[in-house]
């Protein structure tokens, strides 16, 4: 497979709440019904393989979009992850089964069941923009990366990655103690909200662009579904 149509081979997992800023907008909403109390391991979703779109390629939506910018894990192997240790042996397990880095555009129709979301608004056909090529990166640095997100050319958000509430080693461990990711398998850092608890928005006609250094970047262009 050419750098340009780079795909996922595996499932993609999505993590929600996993942003310091969107937590503590959320805190408050936690202690309410029906769930009574902050959530105690990673809560996750599952971008399915029709969403997957590679890189330059244009994606059909039926109005306003939200998009979420994510550094997505590229799983190598499938050996058991460990709980989370001192930075040298955290480290060392978690570059044992990282092969790399993507870029990934997590699009989505606005909606109001955050926890909950129904497949209808997160998994259209195309709703999960590829970047062109994984990336070795060393786990070390990525606290370091910024993620640019710009449409239309026009920057919309900035996604700080030292803001995570789970680094990439700790989300790792987390979710490898119920349930174990497979070689080709994706799992995404977590997409993050501006200060006003909104994610950036796009429709058809827009072009959009995430960035980071080290990596190329990521561009689709929307157009309008066809019903």
């Amino acid at each position: 497979m050419s750098a340009a149509t780079w795909l996922p081979q595996g499932t993609v997992y999505g993590t929600l709440l996993n942003f310091r800023g969107e937590w503590d907008l959320w805190a408050p909403k936690m202690a309410e019904a029906p769930y009574k109390a902050a959530p105690k391991v990673p809560v996750l979703y599952v971008k399915t393989a029709n969403t997957f779109a590679p890189c330059g390629a244009t994606i059909a939506v039926p109005g306003e979009v939200e998009v979420g910018a994510a550094l997505g894990l590229v799983i190598e192997n499938s050996e058991s992850n460990v709980p989370p240790a001192p930075d040298g042996k955290a480290q060392a397990a978690i570059n044992k089964r990282v092969t790399g880095c993507v870029l990934l555009a997590d699009l989505s129709l606005p909606h109001p069941s955050y926890y909950r979301p129904p497949i209808k608004f997160r998994n259209r056909d195309g709703f999960l923009g590829c970047g062109p090529a994984s990336v070795p990166l060393a786990l070390a640095d990525i606290a370091a990366l910024k993620l640019e997100v710009r449409v239309n050319g026009d920057a919309v958000q900035t996604v700080d990655l030292s803001t995570l509430v789970r680094d990439a080693a700790t989300l790792l461990a987390d979710v490898g103690e119920f349930m174990t990711l497979q070689p080709g398998d994706v799992l995404m850092l977590g997409t993050d909200c501006l200060p006003d608890g909104a994610r950036p928005r796009a429709r058809a006609g827009d072009r959009i662009e995430i960035s980071a250094p080290g990596f190329a970047p990521l561009h689709h262009t929307l157009i309008a579904e066809v019903t």
